[in-house]
């Protein structure tokens, strides 16, 4: 997986202004129709997409890129703590916040009289916008949102499983819809009835006063979530929540070449919603297990062979260990240690398109602490002929 800040040659504390001018050069410089390659313009268009939008950026700082099931790969947790938009309340151009009011200058706690604190709890713009008039960051609230919650897990996984991707099933706890009401709430055989505390209307009417004068307040109806309806009786499962706890089996694709920390997302797998609302959603992150033989860095899997003083001096057919399977290496006759010999297209699936990384071999040559009579013979004879 790419490091956008890597991709667009910025560091992780650059200005909005050093990544676009990065990505200025970049496009410019890798622009199909001057010649350059399609997939690294896509790349870099990815990451100022992310990088440039101030809030997409606190995301991937947070969470790095996700791995959505149904649509491929996001700019963050979507769904997750800090990723959401503020819409303004309508009428104030560039959406203004008023819960910002609350820390203002001159805007601290009043008494009743007027004064200092002494009394009155202040309450500030937003509380009354979302309380008085039933808004909710901007919007009027009808009903009573109750989707399910997210939840978020992690999975390990070994490099094999990871190199050839695998389906996966797991088992998890959460609220799950109730399967004697279907979600509903009702104990089935049940009616629906008009809901006496809103009489049908789903919503509340209530009018308060405050330092500001008097309010009027529409709200979902508690009791029946905005829905102006309620059943007769209550499921005996669930109590009319229409959901319980449960352990429920999800089955999970884990696509191949996923790197280490890579989240996957799958959309309504979360907690069940009230009452058969929309679930939540369930992440995934990924974790691979170290490797004993391998190392991966980007696509590429990394194997050290040691070799003896006569491999290294004569040269060597070997084989060696692959993520497939053992592989023919040819040594050619006096490598250095530290040297590295290259079988092209042996490493990890790119995530993001077709192809292989490559697997990379370090030699390293060996030298013997105890050696055999006949073998210090030997080495006495070479060393006369200066080898």
């Amino acid at each position: 997986m790419a490091d956008y800040y890597k991709v667009l040659g910025v560091s992780k504390n650059a200005s909005s202004e050093e990544i676009k001018k990065a990505y200025r050069k970049l496009a410019h410089q890798h622009h199909p129709d001057k010649g350059g390659e399609e997939k690294k313009f896509k790349e870099i268009n990815e990451a100022y997409q992310t990088l440039g939008n101030p809030q997409k950026r606190a995301q991937y700082d947070q969470f790095g890129r996700t791995f959505s099931a149904f649509g491929g790969p996001t700019g963050g947790w979507e769904g997750a703590p800090g990723g959401f938009g503020f819409e303004g309340f309508q009428g104030f151009p560039g959406g203004f916040d008023f819960r910002g009011f609350r820390d203002a200058k001159g805007f601290g706690d009043f008494s009743a009289k007027g004064g200092p604190a002494s009394g009155w709890d202040f309450v500030d713009f937003g509380d009354i916008f979302e309380d008085f008039f039933g808004f909710e960051g901007g919007r009027k609230s009808k009903k009573r949102q109750r989707r399910g919650k997210d939840i978020a897990i992690d999975l390990e996984i070994t490099l094999e499983e990871a190199f050839r991707g695998e389906d996966r099933e797991i088992e998890l706890q959460k609220m799950v819809v109730c399967p004697r009401c279907q979600g509903s709430g009702g104990e089935p055989g049940t009616k629906t009835v008009k809901c006496p505390t809103c009489d049908g209307r789903g919503e509340i009417y209530e009018t308060h006063r405050s330092f500001f004068g008097t309010f009027s307040k529409v709200s979902a109806c508690p009791k029946c979530g905005g829905d102006g309806k309620r059943p007769e009786k209550k499921c005996n499962e669930c109590g009319g929540d229409g959901r319980v706890r449960k352990i429920e089996k999800i089955s999970l694709h884990i696509p191949a070449g996923i790197s280490d920390g890579e989240v996957i997302k799958l959309e309504e797998k979360g907690e069940a919603g009230e009452l058969g609302s929309r679930p939540g959603d369930l992440y995934i992150r990924v974790h691979i297990k170290k490797h004993k033989h391998f190392k991966r860095k980007g696509d590429d899997i990394y194997y050290e062979l040691s070799l003896n003083f006569s491999q290294a001096a004569l040269g060597d057919v070997v084989l060696i260990p692959t993520l497939e399977g053992d592989a023919s290496l040819k040594i050619p006759s006096g490598p250095e240690s530290g040297e590295i010999l290259t079988l092209r297209g042996k490493g990890m699936p790119h995530f993001y398109g077709s192809g292989r990384g490559d697997q990379i071999v370090v030699l390293k040559i060996k030298t013997p602490k105890k050696l055999t009579q006949k073998q210090k013979e030997l080495m006495e004879k070479l060393k006369e002929e200066n080898l």
